[in-house]
């Protein structure tokens, strides 16, 4: 009997790289080795993404999870119907790309709270075109959370020497300030610990940035360090988690990056974001293309596991062959990583 774990790959919205990233990914013979793929999505953008990038890979279309079959060469994948072939454009924003992105996603959730999947690995969606198919979610994070019915729950990134989890994401500057409370902190941190446990560290060494530049300075740049920051810290101490902080902002990532600490509480979007992107991504200006684009995104927090690329639809390149599928085999190693560990302490 086969003991490999199924998981759940969602397409991603047509008109980006995701469909290219997912066959790409899904050539590699490891990929394999660890579980069984099966891609939610639409067979003519797959059909699409195989012809322009040359590989060799036959569809294998199922109706339901039972029937993969897991084999290398042939990508198991469910039908949606919603794309004739050449229905959609590459590189445009377009309400029905939108739509499509978000049932891919609700089905895959619906897989994985039933059990039928250990974890659903996403490629990128359009948060414009979200918006133009009338679905008001600002990403992943937020339709995952509705339709699994969490409420306290965190991002976290992860690049090959750098891990970072946030506070707030997808809010103004203005509003990230005011999201930096006591409580809110306190949750992260402990969600810190649960996800760098089931990214298989047993005991995480975690450290909170300060929000303002030298987290203050005792007062001289700002006060939400003493009075929202510092109380959260101590409060997770006193349960046993270790956890140092606030550094400040300018350094954190580096003594991070160096060893001293696994993974980063970071206060906003931007502050953990571009660290850790600056970390994995690594363009090629002689041949003008990326050599890495590793890294992945993970929801903590949720009843399922939830693992993602770190990067966005890419427009610019999408329809052409040139995506990079690294932070996609990434995510799917950790997606199934991590429900390796759950496995474990259930």
């Amino acid at each position: 009997m086969d003991q490999r774990m199924k998981i759940a790959i969602t397409m991603g919205d047509p008109a980006g790289v995701g469909a290219e990233i997912i066959v790409k990914a899904l050539s590699h013979v490891d990929v394999y080795k660890k579980c069984m793929p099966v891609v939610m999505g639409d067979r003519a953008v797959l059909e699409d993404a195989l012809d322009f990038c040359g590989l060799p890979l036959g569809l294998h279309e199922i109706r339901n999870i039972d029937e993969a079959a897991g084999k290398f060469g042939e990508i198991d994948f469910i039908d949606f119907g919603l794309f004739a072939e050449n229905g959609w454009e590459y590189k445009k924003n377009n309400a029905k790309c939108g739509e499509a992105s978000f049932k891919y996603i609700v089905d895959a959730i619906n897989l994985a709270m039933e059990k039928k999947v250990e974890a659903v690995i996403t490629a990128p969606i359009n948060k414009k075109s979200l918006r133009m198919a009338g679905l008001p979610y600002d990403g992943h994070t937020e339709i995952f959370a509705e339709y699994t019915g969490t409420k306290d729950f965190a991002m976290l990134l992860a690049s090959k020497y750098l891990h970072v989890i946030h506070v707030s994401t997808h809010c103004s500057l203005r509003e990230a300030c005011d999201r930096v409370t006591k409580e809110r902190v306190y949750k992260v941190i402990k969600l810190a610990e649960r996800g760098m446990k089931e990214l298989g560290y047993s005991n995480p060494k975690i450290v909170v940035s300060g929000l303002n530049p030298h987290s203050s300075e005792d007062g001289l740049f700002g006060h939400e360090e003493e009075r929202e920051i510092i109380p959260a810290i101590e409060k997770a101490r006193e349960e046993g988690i270790q956890v140092d902080g606030p550094e400040p902002p300018d350094t954190v990532f580096v003594k991070c990056q160096s060893g001293q600490y696994d993974i980063v509480v970071a206060m906003y979007h931007d502050q953990g974001h571009i660290p850790l992107k600056l970390n994995g991504f690594n363009y090629d200006h002689l041949h003008n293309r990326y050599n890495s684009v590793s890294g992945i995104n993970c929801t903590i927090g949720l009843p399922i596991v939830r693992a993602s690329v770190d990067h966005g639809t890419a427009f610019g390149k999408a329809g052409e062959g040139r995506a990079n599928e690294e932070s996609m085999i990434d995510a799917i190693f950790a997606g199934v990583q991590m429900a390796e560990n759950r496995r474990e302490k259930r």
